[in-house]
């Protein structure tokens, strides 16, 4: 016999959303896709997704077969994902004359494409909710298992774009954000979803109030817990550095004209050496601040005048560092291209360098260039960039080793740091989000640095061309920042690396794979216990 809904209302409701069909489906589907976006930043609503996944599940409860839970989890991602990803679009107008056959691709490509994940995830949730009849918590919990299946998927697959991960919504919520240091994002974004969607069972086949409280239970447990974490811990500052992170604000457009350079580099200069410049041992400037090609040798000729400028702003025994594009020749003689981070002294060494090496596809290279047709090759024509070996501990004088990263290499958890030899003190990310404007874009890349912070127990430090810039500690605290479209400089001291290597910093994605085969583990004895019942 059914039991009667908690809420006579909320089982009206979810009935109505199950019995949708069609367009009005689909429709539904996608404006609730589009709703869970706005728990993450920068709008950081995240009661709303209260709202949007027993939206989901309620909907699928109306779906008896795998292409109608396929339509209705591709409608969600497509939504979910046009709103978070719009902004890709802005860096297209820098240059639309060469760029416009990307357009539709950026704008409703690459949001159908990932809605093609979450199409699979809810397809294969339908396909376990028929045949093993789940109910009750179970349906929530088999409902974040593919949910964060398909972050992980899409977070590898095709080189990987982990960004907007539904994780991220905690970032201005610290204690709750402390568990990513356990279980890294992934983990965070599979607590997110199951106590968003818990609250489905409260109109059902067997509604409960238990499954939702149970819910805010452990929400409440892990931010206790994260609260407890972070109390006392006030991080002190590696002794004798202090950083000045610059901020130019130098618009893309003007950023590569030729007659812009030399000036935008002036500015770079006359910014870094302003009033306090005594007092630095640090100046670090945005990815590819230097608008002209550098080496990573230092006794090259054709390199030393642009040397002598750059390092009359070198503080004496630190550095400046900057991003910039490095030429070289490989062993056939051919140019290859590498965009970069050098870090040259007051004497004119380039102390150390760092190539980036993961590379953002169509922006740095073009994924199978040699099979485009001869008139698409014209359009996309230039040189690929090259990609360096990986994560390294990159010694820089006057200051603990760091792991560099340049732009969007910060996005992808567990590879921001090298896994053998020396662990670095902190991370350093170079980036030039210029091309996204005014957008959500920089605000949700910021967000992604502070969990790269926790995940790792290490401070992070950021030099943006238009913003964020900012200096993170290990516990996701930002010590200081500059908003974003300002020019300025932050002037600060590196905090402190955490007493003790997190979790996740030391077992990766082991940790959210044992809690997730875990999860499954429950779902699978409650199915067999109502089968054999």
């Amino acid at each position: 016999m059914t039991q009667p809904a908690v809420s006579p209302r909320l089982a009206i409701l979810a009935g109505r959303v199950a019995d949708m069909r069609g367009w009005r489906r689909l429709g539904v589907s996608a404006l609730a896709g589009a709703v869970a976006t706005l728990a993450l930043p920068p709008a950081h609503v995240l009661p709303l997704l209260w709202l949007a996944f027993p939206l989901l599940i309620w909907l699928l409860r109306g779906s008896d077969r795998g292409r109608t839970d396929f339509a209705i989890g591709f409608a969600f991602g497509v939504g979910h994902h046009v709103l978070g990803l719009y902004w890709i679009s802005a860096a297209l107008f820098t240059d639309i004359g060469r760029f416009w056959f990307m357009l539709p691709f950026a704008l409703l490509g690459l949001p159908a494409l990932l809605g093609l994940f979450l199409g699979a995830g809810t397809a294969a949730f339908g396909w376990a909710r028929r045949r093993f009849g789940l109910t009750g918590w179970a349906e929530a919990v088999a409902l974040a298992l593919a949910w964060v299946a398909v972050e992980y998927a899409r977070g590898h697959l095709f080189t990987g774009f982990p960004w907007n991960l539904l994780g991220y919504g905690w970032v201005q919520v610290l204690p709750v954000l402390q568990f990513a240091s356990v279980a890294g994002i992934y983990g965070l974004s599979l607590l997110t979803v199951l106590i968003a969607a818990l609250p489905a069972t409260l109109a059902g086949p067997r509604p409960s109030w238990r499954p939702a409280l149970t819910g805010v239970a452990v929400l409440a447990l892990v931010a206790g817990w994260g609260g407890w974490r972070m109390a006392g811990q006030g991080l002190g500052d590696v002794p004798g550095v202090m950083l000045r992170v610059v901020q130019p604000n130098i618009p893309q457009e003007l950023k590569w004209k030729e007659e812009a350079k030399i000036n935008n580099l002036r500015h770079l200069i006359s910014m870094s050496g302003a009033e306090g410049w005594d007092r630095i041992t640090h100046v670090i400037w945005p990815e590819t601040a230097v608008p002209y090609f550098l080496s990573s040798d230092s006794s090259n000729a054709d390199q030393q005048p642009l040397t002598r400028l750059l390092t009359q702003i070198a503080p004496p025994g630190g550095a400046l560092i900057t991003g910039g594009n490095r030429l070289a020749t490989d062993s056939a003689g051919n140019y290859v291209y590498f965009n970069s981070l050098f870090a040259l002294t007051q004497g004119g060494q380039v102390a150390a360098s760092f190539d980036k090496f993961h590379l953002v596809p169509f922006g740095e290279y073009l994924p199978l260039r040699a099979l485009l047709p001869k008139g698409m090759k014209a359009v996309a024509a230039g040189a690929d960039f090259s990609a360096g070996p990986g994560p390294q501990a990159l010694s820089l004088p006057g200051a603990p080793a760091a792991s560099p990263l340049i732009c969007y290499e910060v996005i992808f958890p567990g590879a921001v740091m090298p896994r053998v030899g020396e662990r670095p003190h902190w991370l350093l990310n170079l980036t030039n989000d210029a091309w996204y404007g005014q957008t959500a874009g920089p605000h949700q890349h910021f967000a992604i640095t502070v969990v790269r912070a926790v995940e790792e127990g290490v401070p992070l430090v950021r030099a943006a061309n238009t913003g964020i810039s900012g200096v993170i500690d290990a516990y996701g605290r930002v010590r200081g920042s500059i908003p974003l479209g300002d020019s300025g400089n932050l002037d600060i001291s590196l905090p402190q690396r955490a007493v003790f290597v997190p979790l996740y910093a030391d077992f990766g994605d082991l940790v959210p794979a044992l809690i997730w085969f875990g999860l499954l583990l429950a779902v699978v004895v409650k199915a067999r216990r109502r089968i054999t019942a």
